[in-house]
């Protein structure tokens, strides 16, 4: 098993999932609720979210290439979608974004819809996902991206069950320059995908 692959897995669907900028979604989502009411939403948005991504881990390529969609275009098409996720965190986009939805909706119960989906199951997690499972180089690596979806994901629950103590410690500034940092990286693994298309492709540079 290629440890250099894992970790990079790790690291593109920790930043493309961002469950440190979610957890000031998930703050501004369940103001006002009980202690009880948070846990339940956190449990169910990520139980959810992990389904869906363990759908499209298991069976992306398939759909790909039953509606005739060759995995470099994807890879193409999934890098230049992670590099402007990358932008707007870059930028505060995406962050003000979400903050915007929470302040101008009221979700009742927004375990499945915002925090599933799209925060946490969004276009880009699913691109990553699908990307990942088809670079997995045998079972073990992509039960390897398996696993490291699902762990991501424990992490974003750890974050929404310890909301109020992780806004505390790190603020408004420490979540804003954590985002910026993921941005970075984040641009950086996008362009990398878009590179390893074109090469797919037989476009190579120079």
């Amino acid at each position: 098993m290629d440890t250099a692959f894992l970790i990079t897995a790790f690291a593109t669907l920790f930043v493309v999932m961002d469950p440190i900028g979610l957890t000031t979604v998930f703050i501004a989502l369940t103001q006002g609720t009980s202690p009880a009411h948070r846990r339940a939403v956190a449990f169910r948005a990520c139980i959810i979210a992990g389904a869906i991504l363990t759908l499209f881990t298991f069976f992306g390529e398939s759909v790909l290439g039953f509606i005739g969609i060759s995995m470099p275009a994807f890879r193409i098409s999934g890098g230049i979608l992670l590099f402007l996720t990358a932008l707007d965190m870059l930028f505060e986009r995406r962050t003000k974004r979400r903050e915007d939805r929470a302040e101008e909706e009221d979700f009742p119960d927004p375990s499945v819809f915002p925090m599933a989906i799209p925060m946490l199951a969004g276009p880009g997690s699913i691109a990553t996902v699908i990307l990942l499972s088809d670079q997995a180089d045998g079972l073990a690596e992509f039960f390897g991206v398996l696993g490291i979806m699902l762990l991501v994901l424990t992490m974003g629950l750890a974050f929404f069950l310890q909301a109020g103590r992780v806004e505390k410690v790190l603020g408004r500034t420490g979540i804003i320059v954590t985002t910026r940092l993921l941005g970075m990286l984040l641009a950086a693994l996008s362009v990398q995908l878009v590179l390893d298309g074109l090469r797919d492709f037989g476009i190579t540079a120079g």
